[in-house]
């Protein structure tokens, strides 16, 4: 629908000018992530908090925030670096109401997915939580009235047009899109909104729209150049490498990726990128592990050791800098087609991207129509099968050379030829990744911003339902998510399979479902996918250890039928099609040692492993010490780094984090906190290697006690770390 698209720089414009249209019950769907446009949201807001006939509604998820660091050490280190990161990143005006239970009651902000872990405790937050699965968040805002939806956008010109892009997310506007024009010719009142930031990467195909895609369009100055939110890289520790590394022999040359934010996420990459470029040192390490002698039945059968030859194909709800990783190593490469037929040739391997006469014949045995008319031809041109500079006039194709011949494919003059003069060289216009929405570092929007024209065409951000689902063009969908390995994260899983990543026990909520549930489905319904749930086996609160493999859990993401693979630090249970038993057998032996006989005796008590049931004695040693040593000789030589892909932290900020790491597991532990001041206090000289570290955490000169004190016990874990003898 064509309509006169109104441009505004001044954002309280913006607010009177929805006011005006929408009137003062407004119920504004801004995205996920990124692509919230934070200051025409606090415009609304403040608009809404001063007026209390207002009736406000925010619906989103995700709204991200600044860190903020607890005051001392924390503050002293965290403190210039989100300063340097974040500059002036424009935050969230009711995230900071949120957490300061100052909401008016005339105000209502609604999000299907937090940070994790970042509102629990908060009551506000809680309860406005919408517990729905991310292929369903567009539904839900839906059904709550939407009438604003705005969002971030990318801009360019190009041979004098003005185009836009959806950018970092398309994901729920694509598949509102059509409801809320259908709404409006209905008569509703509804506006789309977006406002230009210059440093959005500008994503195509599906992303890019015109300007009448949008009621409103709006070109700030100021709000254009403002930074951009990075999730800087985390520090990836032996546990995550590992997780990483057994997931990495699931992955089938040739298949289907979907990975997740983190560390988990930058380790699989990691690991992908060793197995390709240094596979002799792969290998090494698998065999180091035990994992080539454990895990040989399930490697054989779903994943492989070998260099990438045919590479990878990404489809994931998020593109995250690991997807970005891989391309630029040249593993996330299989390149799908929006077409069935040629994608499914290419799918049984009956052809390759090289165009021949044996293509188009097969094109045409399988299903294309032999009459070539002008739609056809395009589609034809469209994937490279055909030369841009065939003409079809009439019954004829013209081909570059001047011959005409008819314009059927099934016709041997015809192909002979095309063959000589018609034929492109190889296929076009193939994606190697569909993703939802962008979420990363700096660098992954850097990076993007100034990639060439062919590597932006292969990348299509696109709707949600598109990545998450089957429905819609599923048959098409079947062929490009080959050997689909669907990768995600959990923070507990059950003995009997069952996983938790989104809430505790008594209802509160940690994250959010998102995609997960999607993804897990997905893997069960897809010929030859996985589904490939990772976690930590343990974790440490407050300096107690605890399993995160538990007998049960009071609240499930993934019920136990939709088991399937599970990877610890300590290796791969495969649980598709197994018994109660032998999934507790399965799941006993990638859980860390301290725990295994706790749990193998809950199991036994309730009658669902044999009595006499043993765990093998090549799985009784699962104890972080024993990873650590086996990644030692390979870190001295440049393998398994903290930071694989980068950092934003100074060289001075690598060491203080390590310290102040060991500071924190120390204060865990009180006796061991005694032991470490008393040696302190004893030793209260500074090495002069350890003044800049001080510098920088302005603590050269302390006045007060508590100061002092933490002066001397950082000292201490500087030269612990730097190996400066006291």
């Amino acid at each position: 629908m064509q309509h006169q698209t109104s441009r505004f720089e001044d954002i309280e414009a913006v607010v009177d000018h929805v006011i005006a249209t929408v009137g003062k019950r407004i119920v504004l769907g801004v995205p996920l992530g990124l692509g919230k446009p934070n200051a025409l949201v606090n415009a609304i807001y403040h608009r809404a908090k001063a007026d209390p006939s207002i009736s406000l509604e925010i619906l989103t998820a995700l709204s991200l925030e600044r860190p903020m660091p607890h005051p001392g050490l924390e503050a002293r280190f965290m403190g210039p670096f989100v300063e340097r990161l974040f500059g002036d990143y424009v935050d969230l005006e009711y995230m900071k109401d949120i957490r300061a239970h100052a909401v008016p009651k005339n105000i209502h902000v609604c999000e299907f997915f937090f940070k994790s872990g970042s509102l629990v405790g908060n009551a506000y937050a809680q309860q406005h939580y919408i517990s729905t699965n991310y292929t369903y968040a567009p539904r839900d805002i839906l059904l709550r009235g939407v009438n604003v939806l705005a969002q971030l956008v990318a801009r360019r010109v190009q041979d004098g047009e003005e185009r836009y892009s959806l950018s970092c997310n398309p994901e729920t506007t694509l598949d509102m899109y059509p409801h809320i024009i259908d709404r409006k010719q209905k008569g509703e009142k509804i506006l789309t909104i977006g406002m230009v930031h210059d440093d959005l990467p500008f994503m195509v195909n599906d992303a890019e729209v015109s300007p009448q895609f949008f009621d409103v369009l709006i070109q700030n100055p100021a709000q254009a150049k403002t930074r951009l939110f990075g999730a800087p890289n985390m520090s990836i520790a032996t546990p995550d490498h590992m997780i990483g590394l057994h997931a990495s022999t699931l992955l089938r040359d040739g298949g289907t990726l979907q990975i997740g934010i983190g560390s988990l996420g930058d380790a699989i990459c990691y690991s992908a990128i060793l197995r390709d470029r240094h596979n002799d040192v792969y290998r090494q390490v698998l065999h180091d592990t035990g994992e080539l002698e454990q895990n040989a039945p399930i490697i054989d059968q779903c994943g492989g050791l070998q260099p990438f030859r045919e590479g990878l194909y990404g489809s994931s709800e998020m593109f995250v800098s690991g997807f970005w990783e891989l391309m630029k190593a040249g593993i996330l490469r299989r390149r799908v087609y929006d077409h069935l037929v040629l994608q499914t040739l290419l799918s049984e391997r009956r052809i390759t991207e090289q165009v021949d006469r044996r293509m188009v014949e097969l094109l045409v045995d399988n299903g294309v129509r032999a009459k070539v008319t002008d739609i056809a031809l395009a589609n034809l041109q469209k994937f490279g099968v055909l030369r841009e500079d065939v003409v079809l006039d009439g019954s004829e194709l013209v081909l570059p050379d001047g011959n005409r011949v008819p314009a059927r494919l099934d016709d041997d003059r015809t192909l002979a030829a095309l063959e000589n003069s018609g034929l492109g060289d190889r296929l076009k216009n193939g994606i190697v990744m569909h993703g939802g929405f962008l979420l990363g570092p700096t660098s992954l929007y850097e990076g993007m911003r100034h990639m060439d024209e062919e590597t932006r065409a292969s990348i299509n951000m696109t709707r949600i339902s598109y990545t998450n689902a089957l429905y819609g063009q599923q048959e098409l969908k079947h062929q490009q998510r080959r050997d689909a390995r669907f990768i995600n994260t959990v923070f507990t899983a059950t003995l009997l399979g069952a996983a938790v990543s989104d809430g505790l026990p008594n209802g509160q909520v940690v994250s959010g479902v998102g995609g997960q549930y999607n993804f897990v489905a997905m893997a069960h319904e897809l010929p030859g996918a996985r589904s490939i749930l990772l976690l930590r086996a343990t974790r440490n609160k407050g300096g107690e250890v605890s399993s995160n493999i538990v007998w049960s859990y009071g609240h499930v993401t993934i019920p136990r039928h939709l088991r399937d693979i599970y990877i610890t630090e300590y290796g791969i249970a495969d649980l598709r099609g197994k018994t109660d038993a032998e999934v507790i057998a399965a799941m006993l032996k990638i859980a860390d040692s301290r725990f295994q006989q706790e749990l193998l005796d809950e199991a036994k008590a309730a009658g669902k492993i044999a009595h006499d049931y043993e765990i093998p004695e090549a799985y009784r040693h699962n104890t972080p010490e024993r990873l650590e040593k086996v990644l030692a000789k390979y870190r001295a030589a440049g393998h398994f780094p903290a930071f694989p892909f980068g950092h934003d932290f100074t060289e001075e900020e690598l060491v203080l984090g390590k310290a102040l790491k060991k500071l924190k597991a120390v204060a865990d532990n009180k006796l061991e906190f005694l032991q470490k001041l008393l040696v302190s206090t004893t030793h209260p000289h500074i090495p002069e290697q350890v003044l800049p570290y001080l510098k920088r955490m302005d603590m050269e000169a302390p006045t007060h006690m508590r100061d002092k004190l933490e002066q001397l016990l950082l000292v201490e874990a500087i030269c612990e770390v730097l190996g400066i003898e006291r």
